[in-house]
């Protein structure tokens, strides 16, 4: 997604959060909230969003949404410049991600990882990470990610 669409995901789903319907609940609305921030790389409602879908997911033992709260928090310390905090909280979601056998939450873990290492200037860890978030989406042909993966790799 481009980064306007990842700003009309969270417009409408802030909207959501306001309104009461049976089939979401505030757990599934800040897990994608915490995700669109991500994307956005927006610190801002990483900071607001993050901490409620950890602990929305914590009160539902939620195990996917609490590893999307992890990741959201690990890129929210990276934007921080708080390397050693985003490293173990993305470590963290990339085991559970693979626990749970989510192959593309599994690249998008990685590739936030292979970020990390690169905003570090540690060139070859970020290029094991990019080339391993790679393999994810091409063997699930997520074309888009694939694609802004291999432009990371190249750029390093």
């Amino acid at each position: 997604m481009a980064e306007g669409e990842f700003a009309l995901v969270q417009k409408y789903l802030e909207t959501a959060l306001d309104r009461t319907a049976s089939w979401v609940g505030e757990h599934d609305l800040y897990a994608m909230l915490a995700d669109a921030a991500v994307g956005q790389r927006d610190p801002a409602a990483l900071q607001k969003y993050a901490p409620l879908a950890g602990e929305f997911a914590s009160r539902y033992d939620h195990k996917l949404y609490q590893a999307i709260a992890q990741r959201a928090q690990g890129v929210a310390r990276l934007l921080a410049g708080e390397y050693s905090g985003a490293e173990s909280m993305l470590h963290q979601a990339l085991d559970s991600f693979r626990s749970l056998h989510t192959h593309y939450q599994v690249g998008r873990t990685l590739f936030e990882l292979g970020e990390l290492a690169a905003g570090q200037s540690h060139i070859s860890i970020a290029r094991e990470h990019f080339s391993q978030a790679l393999k994810a989406f091409e063997a699930m042909g997520a074309r888009p990610d694939a694609a802004r993966t291999r432009e990371k790799i190249a750029m390093l």
